[in-house]
């Protein structure tokens, strides 16, 4: 296969995902009429239309969204063989595709990653933050090798080892009638809003489901999209919330929150790598999940 073929089923992937064939042109350094004739003729070989114009746009037809899985694991594939290439020449470099939850990305992710920079200097990380959703879809579209998330996704296609476990907890106002103490149970705070990340986000499952064990559901007085912004509106004195933090001894002026500990649930959730199981993962991806089990091995059942 030549390395137009290859431009052409990469074009046709970025279509079928969305662009326009204006954008995918200017991906591909060629002119829009160009790339619309090596579509037309991509589908005279396969013998069907893939593209249909839908509005000002072109969406996959059905033969064209069944075409694309081949299309996909065909680029996987030959992406993956330059890589591990690259990587038996000269072992010590690579590319470590990691997708992580946003909740991660101010501490567990960042020490994981310089620690292993140590190591393998010359390695090179692509990084993703997503949603507890999102990070399953990463690999199975392949467009990350591994994902840091809260939990097995529990997926059959998917391996999953735990790297510890992170403490949960209830965060209040420092003005709260809960504030002096040091431990409460969760069921303490039954009646009052919580501030929550919204629908899709693991920390907001979790959550939850600690709520359900203890006996009530949480009444939802505001949804955010970073654990930032929580800890910014509970120091507002609008309710309370579960953060996965460790607790501050002393609330700050930004921040005049104490962080109490849960003693009728787990206040607790898991934390683990995943990647595809039927996929061979190339040999930096590889040394990346040893390097975090690793280094996280004294710390699985007590936080870190």
């Amino acid at each position: 296969m030549s390395a137009m073929d290859l431009q052409v089923l990469r074009s046709f992937q970025a279509v079928a995902q969305g662009l326009t064939v204006t954008e995918a042109a200017a991906e591909a350094r060629v002119t829009q009429p160009a790339l619309s004739r090596a579509l037309r003729r991509l589908e005279e070989e396969v013998g069907a239309q893939l593209l249909q114009r839908v509005g000002r746009v072109l969406r996959p037809t059905p033969a064209g969204r069944v075409f694309k899985e081949y299309v996909d694991a065909v680029l996987d594939s030959y992406d993956q063989g330059r890589r591990a290439v690259a990587e038996a020449v000269d072992p010590d470099t690579g590319t470590v595709s990691l997708a992580f939850l946003h909740t991660l990305g101010t501490w567990l992710v960042p020490r994981l990653v310089t620690g292993f920079r140590e190591e393998f200097p010359r390695v090179r990380f692509e990084l993703y933050q997503h949603v507890e959703n999102g990070l399953v879809q990463h690999l199975l579209d392949a467009t990350a090798d591994l994902v840091i998330t809260s939990g097995d996704p529990g997926h059959p296609l998917i391996t999953w080892r735990r790297l510890l476990v992170e403490p949960l907890w209830l965060a209040v106002p420092t003005g709260h009638r809960l504030a002096e103490r040091r431990r409460v149970r969760l069921a303490e705070v039954a009646e009052e809003p919580f501030i929550l990340l919204k629908p899709g986000y693991g920390l907001r499952s979790v959550t939850e489901t600690l709520c359900r064990r203890a006996g009530f559901t949480p009444f939802v007085g505001f949804e955010g999209e970073e654990v930032h912004t929580l800890r910014g509106l509970v120091a507002a004195g609008l309710g309370v919330s579960l953060i996965p933090s460790s607790p501050d001894t002393a609330a700050t002026p930004d921040f005049p929150i104490r962080y109490l500990e849960i003693t009728d649930v787990r206040g607790a959730r898991d934390i683990g790598v995943a990647w595809l199981s039927g996929r061979t993962l190339p040999p930096a991806s590889r040394r990346f999940i040893d390097h975090a089990l690793r280094v996280t091995a004294g710390v699985a059942d007590g936080g870190w």
